[in-house]
């Protein structure tokens, strides 16, 4: 008895009554069939499978498994199962599928023991947890062919017995969270068509037996920890059409071999350290659709395209190759995609070279030593252009052919030479689709264009590292109500900020103004909110405890302006939970560290070791391009530009203010706290010991406060501290010695009289020195700081070099120069 009503799109509770039918051999609900499933990528197909419309009662499953004894085949794809999967499985099963079903607990091994499975499925159920047996039974011939537990809560590693399932077609492992080797039995699966072991924690090599499969026509290794060299066997592996090892940390060359896979489809090694020439048959491939090479070490030039018809997307991005760009790409006539952006290439580019490619969509340049050449022919277009990069290309003005490109979504000009923005521009109407515009350092000047709030769907505007003049218009805060960023720091605006944002409001930055006022209360209506940078203006305020509810922000910049007062206002009892970067330096607040605030920075309270490559914090615009997001930072005792912000990050920057009382042991808890700087403030007590579990600490510069007390040598177990400033304040005894303390000179404890020891000349035996005449209250309030010269802010960076003097008054306001990011000392920089 057979009943098949998959895709039939019904709704509601299954009626329990299902489970009377006890006969039945064949039960299919499904949502979807796997064709339907990857033919029709709909967005709303995918809300309805996330989110079933159809589902089984609480206990409705598990009384269908206990009476349907006789079910063969049971496919459930989509169906809403809320409990886990039941251990008295109907032994007859050949074939069982509860794919984005919701099914969680433990996956019982009993499932692995069933004699007659042919298919297994339990994708995509992300609170099914479980790991394979210790050992397959390899006494007998296992029927299982299809395999599918991708994107579940798996662990463990796989266990060398897989090479006992023979009949496998199908292994789709991707996303299991599964570690360890790739087991060598793999070879053993001579009949298996598809292998997916992508987005896992797998090290080691790629295994040599991988030659021995030879119905293999896809690989998918992506985002692993993979090493060595790709095997050069693969070749050997002539139905191969899908090979995917992106994201690994490969190196050496791509094999030239590979000639012989004349079914390749698509090939993606980008993100790994790959080195040498681009092997030529690459050039000359017949079937090659999908070329992902980027971000890799390969050199040489990029050769002649022969043949390649059937090339769509090329991405050669993030390499070191040099030369120009081939001339023959105009004859890839279904080309959708080119990507040479962060190269060296050179020579002139020009239009025609793309204008015969009628599917041609995407066109990124930026970041090589090419020149453009300008035809202004407004017969000469890319009407199909949806994204344009052309950063560092040396433009002086914006391209007319654009007037004709209607379709643009992205304009990324960014990084040139640019003096105005032309006339015509401004009265692009028919660019309705336009939502990434990017004009960032180049040399505009005048007041902010106020046809940008014409641009309703723009969803990331950049304008900084211009000369903009003039107060910010009232539309820049709300003209799209999709933006997500306002980037318009290091200009000359001046005046207020808007009054209103738009809510979907991502990341807003605005330092190195000379904005005023203060900040605008609507901000705490964007909840969508990670990243706000007001550093570096005339802002007058107090600390913006009104956002403590924002759970999304992690970037929170104050630096440098006149913020002023205690921070003790807080309504909720965890405020600011995802903060990682919180730089409120070089302000007037007051008071003590608020303990309410240390003790629910979340975000600061876990270290993450299993990231296999490095993540930025960046916004995802339309899945494959990145706004990526930037930031000054004052580390180690210099202050540098971050090109690139890691996710991990984690930095407390509270100098140069009026704080007092004792450093909160809480600071403990930060455990992935990689930079600290208490400076130039008025904290008294001890060093707590709490600081020794700051196991990823790098920086430490606690100068010119009233500590007291001896250092303690549990900070010797810091193994990350690269820099140390402790000077200028009261503290005595022997300097700790051992790991990193080793490193730190002189400078880093000059000014506290009672200390002795390596590195410091004066001897522990040495008779101890008159304590340091105490500063009285009233003298605390007006000159603690009198005198204070920037020039103890610049030092050197590296080891052991620190800040010498306190000599100023860090409560007044710095003034202008502190208004604009420093322009000396500043160095391209990635945090790792």
């Amino acid at each position: 008895m057979h009943l098949n009503l998959s895709t039939s799109n019904f709704h509601g509770q299954i009626a329990s009554e299902i489970s009377h039918l006890s006969k039945l051999v064949l039960l299919d609900l499904s949502l979807y069939s796997k064709d339907f499933f990857f033919f029709i990528p709909d967005t709303s197909f995918y809300d309805i499978v996330s989110h079933p419309q159809t589902r089984f009662g609480q206990h409705d499953f598990l009384m269908l498994v206990h009476n349907l004894t006789h079910l063969s085949v049971l496919c459930l794809s989509a169906v809403g199962i809320s409990s886990e999967v039941p251990m008295n499985l109907s032994t007859s099963l050949s074939n069982l599928q509860l794919d984005r079903t919701g099914v969680r607990g433990k996956l019982p091994n009993v499932v692995f023991q069933l004699q007659k499975l042919r298919i297994l499925g339990l994708s995509k159920n992300e609170n099914l947890s479980g790991s394979f047996p210790n050992k397959f039974n390899c006494s007998s011939t296992s029927p299982l062919q299809e395999l599918d537990l991708s994107h579940i809560n798996f662990s463990g590693e796989l266990p060398n017995s897989i090479g006992c399932l023979k009949s496998l077609k199908v292994l789709n492992l991707g996303g299991s969270y599964l570690s360890g080797p790739i087991p060598e039995s793999i070879g053993n699966l001579t009949e298996l068509n598809l292998l997916d072991l992508s987005s896992n924690n797998f090290t080691g090599q790629i295994p040599d037996s991988f030659a021995n499969l030879q119905r293999l026509t896809t690989i998918e290794l992506s985002s692993n920890n993979l090493v060595g060299q790709i095997p050069a066997s693969v070749a050997s592996l002539t139905l191969l059409s899908k090979l995917r090892i992106a994201q690994n940390l490969l190196r050496g060359p791509v094999p030239s071999n590979f000639s012989g896979l004349q079914k390749l489809d698509i090939v993606s090694l980008s993100y790994n350290s790959l080195n040498g020439t681009i092997p030529s048959w690459v050039f000359r491939h017949p079937s090659l659709r999908v070329l992902r090479l980027s971000h890799n070490q390969f050199t040489g030039q990029i050769d002649e395209f022969e043949g390649n018809s059937s090339l769509e997307l090329i991405f050669l991005n993030n390499n070191q190759l040099h030369g120009p760009i081939p001339k023959s790409i105009s004859k890839l006539l279904n080309l959708i995609w080119l990507d040479l952006s962060s190269n060296h290439l050179s020579g002139i580019v020009e239009l025609n070279m793309f204008s015969n490619l009628e599917n041609f969509k995407m066109l990124f340049l930026s970041d090589n030593g090419l020149a453009w050449r300008i035809v202004n022919d407004v017969n000469l277009s890319l009407p199909n252009l949806i994204y344009l990069g052309l950063s560092s290309c040396g433009l002086k003005e914006v391209p007319e052919f654009l007037r004709n490109s209607k379709s643009l979504s992205t304009l990324e000009l960014s990084k040139n030479g640019i003096l105005q923005i032309p006339s015509w521009f401004t009265s692009m109407s028919s660019w309705e689709n336009l939502n990434y515009l990017d004009f960032q350092s180049n040399q505009l000047k005048g007041p902010l264009p106020l046809f940008i709030c014409n641009f309703e769907q723009l969803q990331i505007l950049d304008l900084s590292n211009n000369k903009f003049t003039g107060a910010i218009p009232q539309c820049f805060g709300n003209f799209s109500s999709q933006l997500w960023v306002l980037n318009l720091k290091n200009n000359s605006l001046e005046g207020k900020i808007p009054t209103t944002f738009a809510t979907k409001l991502k990341s807003l930055d605005l330092n190195g103004n000379f904005l005023e006022g203060s900040l605008p209360r609507s901000l705490a209506k964007c909840e969508e909110l990670e990243v706000l940078d007001i550093g570096n203006n005339n802002i007058s305020d107090t600390f913006p405890t009104w956002l403590e509810n924002l759970t999304g922000i992690q970037v929170l910049i104050l630096r440098s302006n006149r913020f002023f007062g205690p921070i003790d206002t807080f309504t909720t009892k965890n405020p600011f939970t995802m903060l990682r970067v919180i730089d409120i330096s070089n302000n007037e607040f007051s008071g003590v560290l608020p303990t309410i605030l240390l003790k629910s920075l979340r975000g600061m309270m876990s270290i993450n070791r299993n990231e296999s490559i490095a993540s930025y914090m960046q916004i995802d615009f339309r899945g494959f391009i990145y706004y990526q997001e930037s930031m000054h930072i004052v580390m180690k005792g210099h202050e540098i530009e971050l090109k690139k912000i890691i996710k991990t990050l984690a930095s407390i920057d509270v100098s140069n203010n009026r704080f007092s009382g004792e450093i909160p042991q809480v600071i403990g808890n930060l455990v992935s706290l990689r930079f600290l700087n208490l400076s130039h403030n008025r904290f008294s007590g001890y060093i707590p010991s709490t600081l020794a579990n700051l196991s990823s600490l790098e920086s430490l510069d606690i100068s010119c406060n009233q500590i007291e007390g001896e250092i303690s040598s549990q900070l010797t177990s810091l193994t990350s501290l690269a820099f140390l400033n402790l000077s200028q304040n009261q503290l005595v005894g022997r300097i700790p010695h051992g790991r990193q303390f080793d490193t730190f000179s002189n400078d880093s404890y000059e000014g506290n009289l009672g200390l002795c020891g390596t590195p410091l000349t004066k001897n522990c035996n040495d008779a101890p020195p008159p304590l340091p005449q105490l500063i009285h209250q009233q003298e605390e309030d007006s000159n603690f700081f009198n005198g204070f010269t920037w020039k103890s802010v610049i030092v050197g960076y590296g080891y052991g070099i620190v800040i010498g003097e306190c000599d100023g008054d860090a409560s007044n306001y710095p003034g202008e120069e502190a208004n604009k990011p420093w322009k000396h000392g500043v160095m391209d920089f990635i945090a790792l």
